[in-house]
């Protein structure tokens, strides 16, 4: 190789290492330092909890400074998402949006890889889904009073079906039937999807879910209302009568959702991420999507959340028992 070819290759080495006229070395630097916040939930894709946490995630993630993504953990009826979110560090990169399908579990597993709740830090509770008792057109009946009458008339011989044994829809179903002394044979499915197919083919007779899950069916008739969990009529279905105006004056059930972080997280930031979670549900967009879904927001201080979710241990807790339901 001659000198004037040796000089060039070097001249052309020099000028690739040389950075591009008006590029900066920062964005590479800033990519690398960017943090991301997971929401893990022990969840499928379209569940109550997941529409919940994806309408509020590119609020939170502007309030919060960060990229939020969202990954779904649904295995072994949640104990996978809950798990992975137990053994996360704590500092406030992942968390999780979850029901109170979470305060049931010590209710119907003998054994957990994790305490409820004393595995993780409560961040708050943000509010609740109404839950509304449904059946299919055949069932002739179109309020409580004709639907207690039908099942009296003929115990056992109705079935409703639940998002799984143990869930917040299976005890709402068995509440309904303690509270007005009647009988049904439990069907329970694997999901809220598969659940609400069989209940529009006829499959089983009634469910009871919360109402996104089955708000459009509402509408288009091919499902009924018999009532709303609620203790007043709700703002996104006020046609729906309550089941205490209908004599049912115990039947008040709901779904609640709340953000949950491993144990160990900092005072600072658990405020942090609570107040984040309150202005992002609070943000016109994310209000709109909550009101439409027929979501009630409240969220509650930290010190509110974690005194509610032991109440309601011990509420679930003797519910179980009173229904039999058997850990297994």
């Amino acid at each position: 190789m001659t000198p004037i070819h040796r000089t060039r290759r070097h001249a052309l080495r020099a000028l690739a290492a040389l950075p591009v006229a008006g590029a900066s070395l920062a964005p590479r630097a800033a990519v690398a330092q960017e943090r991301v916040v997971k929401f893990v939930l022990p969840n499928a894709t379209g569940s109550g909890v997941d529409a919940i946490t994806r309408a509020m995630q590119p609020a939170f993630a502007k309030l919060v400074g960060a990229s939020v993504i969202v990954e779904n953990q649904p295995g072994a009826g949640g104990i996978v998402g809950l798990q992975a979110l137990a053994r996360a560090q704590p500092d406030g990169t992942t968390l999780s949006v979850v029901s109170n399908n979470v305060v049931i579990f010590p209710n119907i597993h003998k054994t957990l890889p994790f305490a409820i709740p004393d595995d993780f830090t409560i961040v708050t509770v943000c509010g609740y889904t109404p839950i509304v008792l449904v059946v299919n057109p055949k069932v002739p009946a179109k309020d409580s009073r004709e639907l207690v009458a039908l099942m009296k008339s003929k115990p056992d011989a109705l079935t409703y079906g639940s998002s799984g044994a143990g869930t917040i829809l299976h005890l709402a179903a068995a509440m309904y039937l303690d509270e007005t002394g009647t009988q049904a044979r439990h069907v329970p499915y694997k999901g809220v999807g598969p659940m609400v197919t069989d209940l529009l083919g006829g499959h089983v007779d009634f469910v009871t879910a919360a109402l996104p899950s089955v708000q459009q069916h509402l509408k288009s008739g091919a499902l009924r209302a018999i009532g709303v969990g609620t203790d007043r009529r709700i703002a996104a279905a006020p046609e729906i009568p309550t089941f205490v105006e209908q004599g049912v004056p115990k039947y008040v059930v709901e779904a609640w959702f709340a953000v949950l972080g491993p144990k160990g997280m900092a005072p600072a930031e658990v405020q942090k991420v609570r107040d984040a979670v309150a202005a992002a549900l609070a943000t016109p967009e994310v209000k709109e999507t909550m009101d439409r879904q027929g979501n009630v927001i409240n969220v509650l201080s930290i010190d509110a959340a974690q005194k509610f979710v032991r109440t309601e241990m011990v509420k679930y807790a003797a519910l179980s028992k009173k229904i039999g339901l058997e850990a297994q």
